[in-house]
């Protein structure tokens, strides 16, 4: 629509014009909850396309290069060639907990910033765990297979109660902490280890090192997010670590625990079962095919990353982000944007709401103000927020003016990455 400011990054898209609603074209892919949808057409927004699949970088490519504003799941991947072509793309809505699949750095450069739903799946992931464990303390997925194979097998031996066993929890974020709550009713005792210092809630008590945890706990779960100081975290000296007889629960990140080495110890009994959940290569799609050194061992718990698949979870997710990306696309407002400076903003019922997304250097707020004083404009509010490398700026203008001329000259402001008019 325009050549990009002078002095903008030179990544992302130029600033753009503010659009009627039903002309600000959304791309939801991988089946996102239909209340999702429903919220987001329930706010004006009637140009949206939903689509069930993931799309490979080709496709994606081609589509994104359209649309305004794009919603995700844990499968498409928006790297850095496929943003570089969403020119007109203002924000990622990321549909689950994670935000890995998305090039955030380049997202941020270009000023869009990324939202996600870190909290909506949380019951879901700590119910599912701990059916695990029961499954797991029990052998109820040996003893099932073996019943479908009509063998009968009712013995006591190796079967377990969850009372009085100590649970170790890695990670005492949403999950790890509601997961604590719901195993400590349960009656087991409960040990957590996070690199933040976390209040334990009930009787859990923490422990000071990973190594501490592994050497306590009979069950293990992990619930880290994927980080350089994650990857590889559970390899085969930190197995070995854990108590011979002793269960590891993955319902984190694949690139958390070792595989192979998880493997060996599940051939060897060193420990008596594994519940996996995420891997450290997906299927893309459910037509594609799934291996793992996993397979075929029958002390092991294989769930395709279900963790919080559940109704209850997409649909919140679906609400809770989509919430996110209109008060964003309607207001301005950032909180919860994972890469981008957080601004809580009220709606206003007069003036009119410009917004400025630039380098953070010195000299921009002078000169974004000039162009409003210089034509006799009230700034009636003014809101502010940097971030390292980018700062964001939100103006409330007053008066008689013409919201293009005043676009077009936020726009041509040295270190401008975007500008739009929202109302």
């Amino acid at each position: 629509m325009t050549d990009r400011p002078p002095g903008a990054a030179s990544a992302g898209p130029p600033a753009r014009l503010s659009l009627p609603k039903g002309n600000i074209r959304i791309l939801l892919l991988e089946g996102v909850h239909k209340s999702a949808i429903e919220r987001l057409k329930a706010a004006g927004y009637s140009n949206v396309e939903a689509l069930s699949e993931a799309l490979d970088e080709a496709a994606l490519t081609e589509r994104i290069a359209q649309a305004h504003v794009v919603g995700i799941r844990s499968r498409t991947q928006l790297t850095g060639s496929v943003l570089a072509a969403a020119r007109r793309l203002f924000c990622i809505g990321c549909f689950c907990i994670g935000t890995n699949q998305v090039d955030l750095t380049t997202a941020r450069a270009a000023g869009i910033p990324v939202f996600n739903a870190p909290y909506s799946n949380t019951r879901s992931v700590a119910e599912m765990v701990i059916g695990e464990i029961v499954m797991l303390l029990r052998g109820i997925t040996r003893k099932s297979a073996l019943a479908h194979a009509g063998r009968w097998d009712k013995t006591a031996k190796n079967a377990f109660e969850l009372r009085g066993k100590v649970l170790g929890i890695v990670g005492y974020g949403h999950i790890g902490s509601q997961l604590s709550v719901l195993a400590e009713a349960m009656g087991m005792q409960v040990r957590y280890f996070d690199i933040e210092p976390k209040m334990a809630l009930g009787n859990a008590m923490p422990c000071t090192s990973l190594g501490e945890l592994l050497s306590a706990a009979q069950i293990v779960t992990l619930h880290v997010p994927e980080t350089p100081a994650t990857r590889g975290m559970i390899g085969p000296a930190e197995i070995r670590a854990m108590p011979e007889g002793s269960y590891l629960i993955n319902a984190s990140r694949g690139t958390v625990v070792d595989i192979d080495a998880l493997a060996a110890a599940l051939r060897d009994r060193h420990l008596a079962g594994a519940a996996i959940d995420v891997f450290p290569r997906e299927p893309a799609t459910n037509d594609d095919p799934f291996e793992s050194p996993l397979q075929g061992l029958d002390n092991t718990i294989l769930t395709p990353h279900v963790g919080g698949s559940t109704q209850e979870a997409q649909l919140n997710i679906g609400l809770e982000v989509a919430e996110k990306m209109i008060k964003y696309s309607d207001n301005g407002s950032t909180v919860g944007a994972v890469n981008f400076p957080e601004v809580s903003l009220p709606v206003k019922d007069r003036g009119v709401r410009f917004l400025h997304i630039h380098r953070n250097v010195p000299g921009v707020l002078l000169q974004m103000n000039d162009v409003f004083s210089s034509r006799g404009l009230n700034i009636a509010a003014q809101y502010l927020q940097t971030d390292g490398d980018i700062g964001y700026v939100v103006v409330d203008a007053e008066g008689a003016m013409d919201p293009p001329a005043i676009l077009e000259a936020l726009r041509h402001i040295a270190g401008t990455i975007r500008a739009r008019h929202l109302y």
